[in-house]
């Protein structure tokens, strides 16, 4: 037993919110299953320009993609595929174990998509067919063009991963959208057990600009509740979990076929500001049915001392209500919070994966 897997008997997966080749072909990342209990991994545009920017792992196939004429995005996405399909290999005990709960591992559609509902299927289907393992998840972000799309790429019996969700008014979408998406998928003769999907609601993002807002409002009132919005926010989309999807009279017929709920995933688990504990979005957010992704740092500081003291999740949001009152009451506009958070969540990836085509494209 460790702190993690005191996580998971709590109901909580850990996944690491990281990959790269040298993880893979040093056997890290099967050291990291074996020895601390981890069992996903997530990816991002951002973690793949850190990956292949640094190093030599990816040099022999640069190489391979140089002289067969490939160009810069689709040796991208031939990197990035490669490690993923081989990371679903490293976790296919866990993923059998699990009955295919855990062991999964996400790869990202082109950001650069996320206001394009066509685009992001039609790249969504083409990973899954790339990587080739039953499981990958496909991220697709949770923009208002995209949440079509991800109830299409479920009725094609394609597990997701939906990404940048900050708002609980969002998140209610998402699940409308993966309800219809895995009736739509019965209704298509998929086996509806096969398919999984997770919510990755971004937390520490929300503290840090709200915290901003905050601090620029400065009175003592203002400045009490920093650092509070986060959880706040979190909790409030775990009600909506218990509520709204798990009272839903249609999911419970498709959960009485055999279909799984979509879990709460908490991603931008990583605390920005050093004067919070660096465990306050893992402990803080324990409960059933809910996986928490963690930067390698994160999962360090949890396996080191954090303090598992069982669900803190359930019946929390009454208070958490409270929390977005106060907020309100100072004048912090949370509509515009959310939507300042989607677009710079959207822009930042865009900017990530472009400077991951500029590093691939000079070594091209």
């Amino acid at each position: 037993m460790n702190h993690v897997t005191e996580l998971a008997a709590a109901g909580t997966s850990v996944w690491l919110d990281d990959l790269s080749r040298d993880r893979l072909d040093t056997g890290n990342l099967a050291e990291l299953i074996a020895d601390s209990g981890i069992v996903g991994v997530t990816t991002n545009p951002a973690i793949f320009a850190k990956a292949m920017s640094v190093g030599t792992a990816y040099d022999a196939q640069v190489a391979e993609l140089k002289a067969s004429g490939s160009d810069v995005s689709d040796a991208v996405f031939a990197m990035a595929v490669q490690d993923v399909r081989n990371a679903c290999d490293v976790f296919s005990e866990v993923y059998a174990s699990s009955d295919g709960v855990d062991g999964r591992v996400s790869i990202e559609v082109d950001p650069g998509l996320a206001d394009d509902r066509e685009g992001t299927v039609t790249q969504a289907r083409q990973l899954y067919k790339d990587v080739g393992r039953e499981n990958v998840m496909i991220k697709i972000p949770a923009t208002e063009a995209c949440l079509p799309a991800i109830t299409e790429v479920l009725a094609d019996g394609i597990s997701v991963n939906v990404t940048l969700i900050f708002s609980v008014e969002r998140y209610r979408q998402v699940i409308a959208a993966f309800v219809e998406g895995i009736a739509q998928a019965q209704a298509n003769g998929h086996d509806v057990s096969k398919i999984h999907s997770v919510a990755s609601f971004f937390v520490s993002r929300v503290d840090t600009e709200i915290d901003r807002r905050l601090d620029e409002i400065g009175t003592a009132a203002a400045l009490a509740v920093r650092g509070k919005a986060g959880l706040a926010n979190a909790r409030l989309a775990y009600e909506a979990f218990e509520t709204e999807l798990r009272q839903d009279s249609r999911w419970q017929q498709l959960e009485a076929a055999g279909a799984h709920p979509q879990r709460p995933l908490w991603a931008s688990t990583g605390v920005k500001n050093p004067d919070y504990p660096d465990t306050l979005y893992v402990t803080g957010l324990v409960g059933p049915d809910t996986v928490n992704t963690m930067p390698e740092d994160t999962l360090n500081a949890t396996l080191d001392h954090a303090t598992v003291s069982g669900n803190t999740l359930s019946g929390t949001g009454e208070d958490s209500r409270e929390i977005f009152a106060a907020l309100e009451d100072l004048g912090v506009n949370l509509k515009d919070v959310f939507l300042v958070l989607e677009h710079e969540g959207v822009d930042k990836f865009v900017s990530s994966w472009q400077e991951l085509l500029d590093t691939i494209g000079e070594r091209l």
